[in-house]
C-alpha cells in the first residue's frame, strides 16, 4: 500500500527525472530512502551523457546499495523511481537485497508515450553447452566456501 510518505519521495524521485531533462539527460530519476523517510542517495539516467547503456538511476542506486548497506539495512530500504525499471535493473535490485520499490509511471505507460521503449527485440539464446568443461570453476569456487 501506498503512503502519503511514500507519495511525497516520489515526487521527489519525479521532480530529480525533471531535473534531469533539464540538464539534457533522459527523464528518469530514483532515490533510497530509510525507514524513516532519510534519503539515502539520489540519482538520474545518464546514457547519453556517460555513452553507457548501463547508466540507469535504478542500477547506479543498486549498485551503490549493495557495496554501502548491510544486508539487513538493505531489506528495509526502498526505492522510489520515476517509472518502473527495466528487467536490466530489476535484475540489479534483487541481488543488492533491497526491500521494496516504489514507481509512478508504469513500463506500459512510458510505451505509450514513447513506443521506442517497447521496441526492444529479443536476442536468441542456444545452451546450454559444454556442461562438463563449464561447472568445473563454478564448483571449484562455491567449494572453497
Amino acid at each position: 500500500m501506498i503512503t502519503a510518505a511514500d507519495e511525497a519521495l516520489l515526487r521527489r524521485a519525479v521532480a530529480i527525472a525533471t531535473r534531469a531533462v533539464e540538464l539534457g539527460d533522459a527523464p528518469y530519476g530514483s532515490l533510497l530512502a530509510a525507514p524513516d523517510g532519510t534519503v539515502l542517495a539520489e540519482a538520474h539516467n545518464t546514457v547519453r551523457r556517460d555513452d553507457d547503456i548501463t547508466a540507469h538511476p535504478e542500477l547506479k542506486l543498486a549498485r551503490w546499495a549493495a557495496r554501502e548497506l548491510t544486508p539487513e539495512t538493505a531489506a528495509r530500504t526502498t526505492m522510489y523511481t520515476s517509472c518502473q525499471p527495466c528487467g536490466m535493473c530489476t535484475g540489479a535490485i534483487v541481488r543488492s537485497g533491497l526491500g521494496r520499490v516504489v514507481y509512478a509511471l508504469a513500463t506500459e505507460h512510458l510505451v505509450e508515450l514513447n513506443p521506442d521503449s517497447g521496441a526492444w527485440p529479443t536476442v536468441p539464446q542456444e545452451g546450454p553447452a559444454l556442461f562438463e568443461e563449464a561447472r568445473r570453476p563454478v564448483e571449484t569456487y562455491y567449494r572453497r566456501g
